[in-house]
This record gives structure tokens, C-alpha cells and sequence, in this order.
């Protein structure tokens, strides 16, 4: 295992959660050492006295939104900036002008935490610790995560053992952490966004976890191994998606209908039953669709994945051409971890219709050949 140090603002030292597999480090753990994320300064110069001579502040950019710039003069009413990256001058109106927090909460985990609480700051928190490929950051209460548009080795079985009885400031920030609180807080006593923000992934990460943590001895074949009520739980998920997900012009697998999910569980804390309630079904989806929008997914795993048999009785055109464009080509792969399935991403139409035959235990008039 390769050494991390650990640069955490607000946090003490804890020790160190286990076995962290190498791969997923850099996607939980902030490197530190002199500058990293923080403000722009001279080569030889530390970044805390480089902040602390040049003032600096943030000030607004069209290009980025925000950018670093010393404060040169400023009287009741105006400010004199210097640019950090090109050195042009400007004055501005004090109120456009924002403060930078110390360098020390460079990519800090809590942004609560942060000396400076601003616009400017939280999006330079953010994207820093983004482009360091840390996606999830707390902000209070709250757990910001940004998609990080592929698929990242921080939701293994070794990760959530990571954070299995953890209190929230001594992991890094994780999806897991907030499940684990809340399934702690559960045991003492008692999620918004735009389409592609995260809300049905995470939900489905929040129930892996729940599923290893929480899953009863008694039902696992084998230790490590979801029992039958968990793996269900799991597999529900893919089921659903497939005839209540759908590829929009924002999002490759955007669901279309909302879902409340009902975990039970006993005064042991393991899960003895779920159930899914589904409401406000885009029905006319499935009949008319949008520019460069598709149908529900099963439309394109039926089309792909039924045998000659099934397409004759059901009218169902074999030629992809007749096919609507854009939609048939790749499917989208959601995420199956835990479920039994194969790896989602070399997964075709025709291998997810034959999954979710297999799963539903339906019985076709047609013969399913092996995935």
C-alpha cells in the first residue's frame, strides 16, 4: 500500500480505517504539502505568505467565474485588484469583491469550515477538489457530490468496510459516511437535484451499503455474500429502470417516474424487508418522444433481445432501421454492483433483456440463451 498523508482541515488525526485499496486513494484522500489547490503565487514563495503579502481576494471572471487578484488601494466605495494570472489592473466596486480564505483550507472536506463562507470560495473548494478527482464535499449538513462522468473504484466491499462504523470526521467525505449516520442514528432512536445530479445513483449506492452492513447472518450462503432478501433488494433497481428509465437530452438513463423506498428492519438492525411505492409515470413516453429523447429502456432490450418468435407475436419490426435513430445503437449500462449480474459495461440490449428475463423468472415463449 503506497503512503498517503493526509491534509484534512478541522479533522484530527485518526488513525488510518483499515486496509484502503491503492487504486481508490486518490479518488478519497487529499494529498497535501506547500500550494496544492491553493492561491497562485511565485516560485520559492509559500502560499501562506504569498496570501498574506499580496492580499488576495477573489474577484469576477467572465471565463471562470471567479479569479485570484491582489488588493492593490481601495477607499469607502471602489478597490484597485492586480490580476494574479495576467497582472492587468482594474478598479471595482467593493462589493463585486470577495475574500480568499487562508491557503491552510486549501480542498478542505467541510466547507462550513471555511474562514471565508462565499460564492467565490465554495466554487474554488469544489473545483479544486473536483479536479483532484474528489467528488464528494461536505457542506454542513449537506453532501455536495459532482459526477465525475466515469466510473471511479470507491464503492467496493473494502470501501464500505472502510466507513462501517465510522462517525462522519474520520473518513473522508462519502455517500457511505451519510448512510452510515443515518443507519447509526436509526439504531439510537429513530435527497434534490436536476435531472443527472446524482439521485438515483447515489440512492443506489445507499442501498449497497445497507445491504452488506445490514443484512442478516442467518441469510448469507457464504460471509461476504448478500442473502436472498438483500440480492433482491439489490436487483430490484435494474428491474425498475428498465421500464421506468429512459435516455433524455441530459441524461443517458434519467428516470421517469419517482419511487419512495421503505427498508425495514429489526431491532438487531438487520433488514427483514422493503418495499418500492412508483408514482407519475411519464406515460406518453412511451408513444412520443422528444428530439434526440428515446422510450423506456425494456422498448430497446425487447427490440434487441427477443428471439424471431417473440418479435412475430408481438409486431414487432427485426430490422434496426425501422428502429428510432440515436437510441438503439449502445445501451446505457447502469450500475449492477451487488446484484448478480455480469459487468454492466460490455453488456448489450439483447444480454439486458435476457438478465431481466432471468431475474423476473419470467417464462417466455422462446428459449434463453446463456448471457
Amino acid at each position: 500500500m503506497a503512503a498517503v498523508t493526509l491534509s484534512v482541515p478541522g479533522r484530527k488525526a485518526a488513525p488510518r480505517p483499515g486496509p484502503v485499496p491503492e487504486a481508490a486513494q486518490p479518488y478519497l484522500f487529499a494529498p497535501s504539502g506547500p500550494g496544492v489547490g491553493g492561491s497562485p503565487g511565485g516560485a520559492g514563495t509559500s502560499p501562506q505568505v504569498e496570501w498574506t503579502a499580496r492580499r488576495l481576494v477573489w474577484v469576477p471572471s467572465e471565463l471562470h467565474g471567479f479569479e485570484a487578484a491582489a488588493l492593490r488601494d481601495e477607499d469607502e466605495e471602489e478597490a484597485e485588484v492586480e490580476l494574479a494570472e495576467s497582472g492587468r489592473r482594474l478598479r471595482l466596486p467593493r462589493d463585486q469583491i470577495q475574500r480568499m480564505n487562508p491557503p491552510k483550507f486549501s480542498k478542505a472536506e467541510d466547507m462550513a469550515e471555511l474562514t471565508c463562507l462565499n460564492e467565490a470560495s465554495v466554487l474554488h473548494n469544489l473545483r479544486e477538489r473536483y479536479y483532484s478527482g474528489l467528488i464528494y464535499t461536505y457542506s454542513g449538513l449537506f453532501c455536495v457530490v459532482i459526477n465525475p462522468y466515469k466510473q471511479l473504484p470507491i464503492y467496493t466491499e473494502a470501501i464500505v468496510e472502510m466507513y462501517r462504523g465510522k462517525k462522519r470526521h474520520e473518513v473522508p467525505p462519502h455517500v457511505y459516511a451519510v448512510t452510515e449516520g443515518a443507519y447509526r442514528s436509526m439504531l439510537q432512536g429513530e435527497c434534490g437535484g436536476e435531472s443527472g445530479a446524482g439521485k438515483t445513483e447515489n440512492t443506489k449506492k445507499v442501498i449497497q451499503y445497507l445491504a452488506h452492513v445490514a443484512s442478516s447472518p442467518k441469510g448469507r450462503k457464504e460471509p461476504g455474500v448478500p442473502g436472498e432478501l438483500e440480492r433482491q433488494l439489490l436487483q430490484a433497481n435494474p428491474i425498475l429502470e428498465a421500464f421506468g428509465n429512459a435516455k433524455t437530452v441530459k441524461n443517458d438513463n434519467s428516470s421517469r417516474f419517482g419511487k419512495f423506498i421503505r427498508i425495514n428492519f429489526d431491532v438487531a438492525g438487520y433488514i427483514v424487508g422493503a418495499n418500492i411505492e412508483t408514482y407519475l409515470l411519464e406515460k406518453s413516453r412511451a408513444i412520443r418522444q422528444a428530439k434526440d429523447e428515446c422510450s423506456f429502456h425494456i422498448f430497446y432490450q425487447l427490440l434487441g433481445g427477443a428471439g424471431e418468435q417473440l418479435k412475430a407475436s408481438s409486431w414487432v419490426s427485426p430490422t434496426p432501421a425501422a428502429w428510432p435513430p440515436g437510441c438503439c445503437s449502445q445501451p446505457f449500462s447502469p450500475d449492477t454492483a451487488g446484484s448478480g449480474a455480469a459487468p454492466a459495461a460490455s453488456w448489450s440490449w439483447w444480454a439486458w433483456f435476457v438478465w431481466l428475463c432471468r431475474t423476473c423468472r419470467l417464462t417466455a415463449p422462446f428459449t434463453l440463451p446463456p448471457v
